[in-house]
């Protein structure tokens, strides 16, 4: 079980009454893939391991929803840690995880809302060398704020802990996920802003597996939701429509 799934079982006992996404099917789903056992998943998941770590901080329920794809990223990258947010206290296994000198963490948000003086390209995350006397140099740890676009601009601005991280603003990209509406084109979701940075960072298979493992998981998502036989067979992606 990895980091989101174990955060979801944490929501859901301390959740007064069952949690029904819109438009979710009513059927029995896979507690591996989120999706109805007939369309299942699991077999085909591989998770690597990677020089770069990632550390989702999640909305009070999107560890709950099935279009989340912060799940996705922990399928696949190893070094994943999911906390839940909440505006008046910061989880202190979260506080430890940023301080730990093994990880070197950076917040990814669109560059325009924080300082500049904070600000880091790209280059931020691709691997040094360290010289004969030098230790080894710490692992990128990317934080992403995983939620709408309204709930992560109130995480990025009112956590302070997350202050004096330098900011990895990502621009240029184009999203093609469609299990939710983005209110722009470069509204990436979670697991795309995760692919682009393991690629920037030199983690290029998984960057791979991680969009191949998106690509997998929308397919079969819309499939069972059209009531459609499984089949990764290449289909066009239906248009959007009410987010999940």
């Amino acid at each position: 079980m990895h980091a989101v799934a174990r955060l979801r079982d944490a929501r859901l006992a301390r959740s007064s009454k069952p949690f029904a996404a819109r438009g979710g099917s009513r059927q029995p789903h896979c507690p591996g893939c989120r999706l109805i056992p007939s369309h299942c998943i699991c077999a085909q998941r591989r998770q690597l391991h990677t020089r770069t770590g990632v550390c989702l901080l999640m909305h009070d329920i999107e560890p709950l929803k099935p279009s989340n794809t912060g799940w996705l990223v922990a399928d696949v990258v190893a070094d994943t840690f999911a906390f839940g947010w909440a505006r008046t206290s910061a989880d202190p296994a979260l506080l430890a995880l940023l301080a730990d000198p093994q990880w070197q963490p950076c917040v990814v948000f669109p560059q325009e809302y924080a300082d500049a003086a904070r600000v880091v390209d790209g280059g931020w995350l691709e691997p040094r060398a360290a010289g004969p006397a030098e230790a080894a140099a710490p692992r990128p740890l990317l934080v992403l704020l995983d939620g709408t676009w309204s709930q992560a601009r109130k995480m990025f601005h009112k956590s302070p802990y997350l202050d004096r991280l330098p900011v990895l603003g990502l621009q240029g990209a184009l999203s093609h996920y469609l299990l939710r509406r983005a209110r722009q084109p470069g509204h990436l979701c979670t697991a795309e802003v995760a692919a682009l940075c393991l690629q920037l960072a030199g983690d290029g298979a998984a960057a791979a597996q991680l969009d191949g493992w998106l690509q997998r998981y929308s397919r079969r998502y819309w499939q069972a939701k059209e009531q459609r036989p499984a089949c990764d067979d290449d289909l066009p992606v239906p248009p959007p429509g009410d987010p999940t």
